[in-house]
């Protein structure tokens, strides 16, 4: 196989690279309000997709999942999701195998194994990459092999790319807006990022900022990298109140790591600050044991449906469906502090670090989905039989 799609339409979907929205609001066109509403200030490089005229490759296939981390639950239990999905293809008979590689933010590494998948015939490659733009190489080595390249939670800005994706600078844009809104526009506020370099990182910390420049009163005194780890998180969130004894009203933080960011102003005896992320099993275990130390506001950018997500738009396009864009932008679910009690389940400690929360409806329900593809159809996917949190405790 090969790629079908000619040289002229290929330089001028490199050529569109920039940022989503900024002059194509005519590709988000064919999509219902909802969908178009995702769009709205994303960061991500807007393209049509680049597999209209692709030839799939044909069953039994090979499915292969490039990592650039597994350093922390999350990522785990997004490669275990994944895993879960195709064993079912497996038992089917439509996939023989599931083979996954993990180079450990080493850019370089993953491109390497990037490009083993593709001598060793893989017939689709998901992704999470650790570079927006380092792995565009061997992206196109992928399109030009006839293998479908698909991304997860890691936008790239190559052409030959399916991004399933998020609207992460909206997700930064709400998480400060959380803090505005319950702080009444005046906070002191410590910014606990991400790993510095990946490609939602500056996403988010942009949609922050945009809120900071209307609210004068409230200040971002101490920005530093967690790297979506609880015990790096702890440490520097430790760090900073030893180093900085001025009061802190809230913690802008976007990854899983609440709960720790929580025990660090406990033992240093600090008053509980307001904290933005994404809503975990052990947090909400924290929150259940000590409700007047735990104050939240946030999301749910979970695990689960990260690789659900990916799975479904992965075997839609091995199934010869084909995508409108380059980008697929999912909606996070929303979690108030005021409603944990939804979110909570008995298994839930302080010690639940890889267990997360499943949102009680889909956040990309079917009919949804569909309105991305030109020949949508069902692949059989049912959200009601997606494990709970605590099944397999």
């Amino acid at each position: 196989m090969k790629l079908t799609i000619a040289g002229a339409v290929a330089a001028a979907l490199a050529a569109t690279a920039m940022p989503a929205m900024a002059d194509n609001h005519d590709l988000t066109g064919s999509l219902p309000d909802e969908l178009k509403a995702l769009y709205d200030n994303a960061a991500q490089g807007l393209m049509p997709s680049a597999y209209d005229d692709f030839e799939m490759p044909a069953k039994p296939w090979k499915w292969c999942h490039s990592e650039s981390y597994q350093g922390n639950p999350w990522r785990v239990s997004v490669t275990e999701e994944l895993h879960r999905l195709v064993d079912g293809l497996i038992e089917k008979g439509d996939v023989t195998s599931f083979e996954i590689s993990d180079s450990n933010g080493d850019v370089s590494q993953q491109i390497n194994q990037i490009r083993t998948f593709i001598e060793s015939g893989c017939s689709i490659i998901t992704a999470i990459p650790g570079s927006s733009t380092g792995v565009n190489d061997a992206i196109k080595a992928s399109y030009d092999a006839g293998i479908p390249f698909i991304t997860a939670s890691a936008y790239v800005s190559s052409p030959y790319a399916i991004n399933v994706d998020s609207n992460f600078w909206r997700w930064g844009y709400d998480m400060m807006s959380y803090i505005a809104d319950k702080l009444d526009g005046k906070a002191s506020i410590l910014m606990v990022e991400g790993i510095a370099g990946a490609p939602i990182v500056a996403m988010e910390r942009e949609g922050a900022e945009a809120i900071l420049a209307d609210h004068p009163d409230m200040k971002a005194t101490r920005s530093v990298n967690g790297n979506w780890t609880a015990n790096v998180t702890k440490t520097v969130t430790l760090q900073t109140l030893a180093t900085n004894p001025a009061p802190i009203d809230a913690v802008w933080t976007t990854g899983s790591e609440s709960r720790v960011v929580a025990e660090a102003f406990a033992e240093a005896g600090r008053p509980a600050p307001l904290i933005t992320g994404s809503i975990t099993g052990d947090a909400l275990g924290y929150w259940k044991e000590n409700p007047d130390k735990f104050r939240f506001e946030g999301n749910a950018v979970l695990p689960g449906w990260t690789a659900q997500t990916l799975f479904r738009v992965g075997l839609r396009m091995l199934e010869g469906q084909k995508p409108k864009l380059n980008v697929l932008l999912i909606p996070i679910p929303p979690v108030s502090g005021d409603n944990l009690e939804a979110w909570y389940e008995p298994c839930m400690t302080p010690d639940s670090v890889s267990v997360f929360p499943v949102p009680p409806t889909d956040p990309m329900p079917v009919e949804m989905m569909n309105e991305y593809f030109t020949n949508p159809a069902s692949i059989g996917f049912d959200y009601e039989s997606v494990p709970g949190a605590c099944d397999a405790e």
